[in-house]
């Protein structure tokens, strides 16, 4: 009779370690630091984290442990500071960086966490520059919209 019995305590204790719980981490002060889900002792689906004085740094999902899909960043006065895709942990595709009054200061492309593509520059909303990297270094720059218009397919851009 005890075999059975320690059998169901171990498919108990087996299933309840798979089962996915909400978390939460305080700062000693009090304050939220994280929430979000852990199935696996792993990061799973929507997280936020926390500065110390309760604004929100960032908030995004995770897929075992690692950031995915899209994520918002913001400073430490709770603005906009950046925004982006995320692929298995891994920077990619378009990216927007915020300036301090929340308006796009630059927009990029990124693979493999660095600039690979187009960086657009804006100032005042307003296009003011771009510039083509190719693994993290500039290799061309345009200070005006109309040359760059004519050695690239706007198609690029997507």
């Amino acid at each position: 009779m005890k075999l059975p019995f320690y059998i169901f305590v171990f498919l108990l204790s087996f299933n309840a370690s798979a089962e996915k719980i909400y978390s939460k981490t305080f700062y000693d002060n009090g304050n939220i630091k994280a929430e979000g889900w852990i199935e696996k002792n792993l990061k799973v689906d929507y997280w936020k984290f926390y500065h110390s004085n309760g604004n929100v740094e960032s908030e995004g999902h995770f897929k075992n442990n690692k950031p995915v899909k899209y994520w918002y960043f913001y400073t430490f006065n709770g603005k906009k500071k950046s925004e982006g895709h995320y692929l298995k942990g891994i920077k990619v595709n378009w990216w927007l960086f915020y300036d301090k009054n929340e308006n796009i200061n630059h927009k990029c492309q990124l693979k493999n966490n660095v600039k690979n593509g187009y960086c657009l520059m804006y100032k005042n909303n307003k296009l003011i520059a771009a510039a083509k990297f190719s693994e993290g270094k500039k290799i061309k720059e345009w200070r005006d919209f109309s040359s760059f218009k004519k050695e690239n397919k706007l198609s690029d851009l997507k």
